[in-house]
């Protein structure tokens, strides 16, 4: 049997546990995976076409828009070279998580920024374990 790239791919971005959403160049969302149901609680029917401050705290939303438009902009960003980002997020409850990131640019046919896709993983938990363990040493 021949490797089937394509059915591979597939499985393997809608099926993991981290979350794969991908946004278009105006921030609105367009992909978003089992995983992304499973971390921030909002059905993929439910996410689609929505902008992402579904899942940005309304505290950051400027600072996020800011360095989003920055990179449709000029295709450049300080995290597209696979660096991790760790970030506050919000759940559909409300409930904040703390998420680490990486993003992957897309570009249109003629080079422009076309929208970008982050891998995303809840670390709510260790960080949690990170500060008790900081305010007891």
């Amino acid at each position: 049997m021949e490797f089937d790239f394509a059915h591979f791919s597939s499985i393997l971005v809608n099926s993991m546990p981290d979350a794969v959403i991908y946004a278009d160049a105006k921030g609105m969302i367009q992909f978003w995976n089992s995983g992304a149901e499973r971390i921030f609680g909002f059905a993929q029917a439910e996410a689609l076409g929505q902008s992402l401050d579904i899942i940005i705290p309304e505290n950051l939303r400027r600072r996020h828009w800011d360095g989003f438009d920055k990179t449709m902009h000029t295709g450049e960003s300080h995290y597209a070279a696979g660096a991790v980002l760790a970030v506050p997020s919000v759940r559909k409850d409300g409930a904040r998580i703390s998420v680490e990131f990486t993003i992957v640019p897309f570009h249109d046919e003629a080079g422009r920024m076309a929208g970008v896709a982050a891998i995303m993983r809840d670390e709510t938990k260790r960080f949690e374990e990170m500060r008790t363990l900081r305010k007891q040493g």
